[in-house]
């Protein structure tokens, strides 16, 4: 802390000039950030409407000289480009997305990639199943017609197999 009277007096007014000086470019600030919010929004009426304000207070920071006037120039240019291609149609605003959306549709697309194997896994399951029963029904068939042909083929082999009578004679007959 300076000692001298005036040192002290230019401490105490830098101190002024400074807290005016932050409480000026926050306002500023705040005046930009709405334009943007409003040009990200797509809004170019709004925007429009916003824009004479943040003008203003760019011009009255540099009659306070908390500004250059280029500063200024340079700010209000930018802006009033910003609008201008907007309304013409060169800025295309993108839809941003936070992160909670994008987890959301993460999780989402996920939970439907589940669904969709779960899915496919029971109509692998049933087909397996429905194979089965068919597979079961026609051996159950084939089972009877193979039984069937042995049963056949044993009376066959039985007929071959049995003693033939001999035919009598006729003198035996009459014997």
């Amino acid at each position: 802390m300076p000692n001298i009277k005036s040192a002290i007096k230019r401490v105490k007014v830098t101190e002024k000039k400074n807290l005016r000086n932050k409480a000026v470019k926050s306002e500023i600030s705040t005046f930009i950030k709405k334009f943007n919010a409003a040009i990200n929004a797509n809004d170019p009426a709004a925007a429009e409407a916003m824009l004479p304000q943040v003008f203003s207070a760019i011009d009255s920071a540099v009659s306070k000289d908390v500004l250059h006037k280029n500063n200024a120039a340079n700010k209000k240019s930018a802006l009033a480009k910003k609008l201008s291609d907007l309304k013409s149609g060169k800025l295309v605003i993108a839809a941003t997305i936070d992160n909670k959306t994008r987890i959301a549709e993460k999780k989402a697309k996920e939970e439907q990639e589940r669904l969709e194997a779960r899915k496919a896994r029971e109509e692998m399951r049933a087909q397996k199943a429905a194979e089965k029963e068919k597979e079961a029904k026609t051996s159950k068939k084939t089972k009877k017609a193979d039984k069937e042909e042995v049963k056949a083929e044993v009376k066959t082999e039985e007929k071959a197999a049995a003693p033939k009578k001999a035919k009598k004679t006729e003198t035996e007959k009459t014997e």
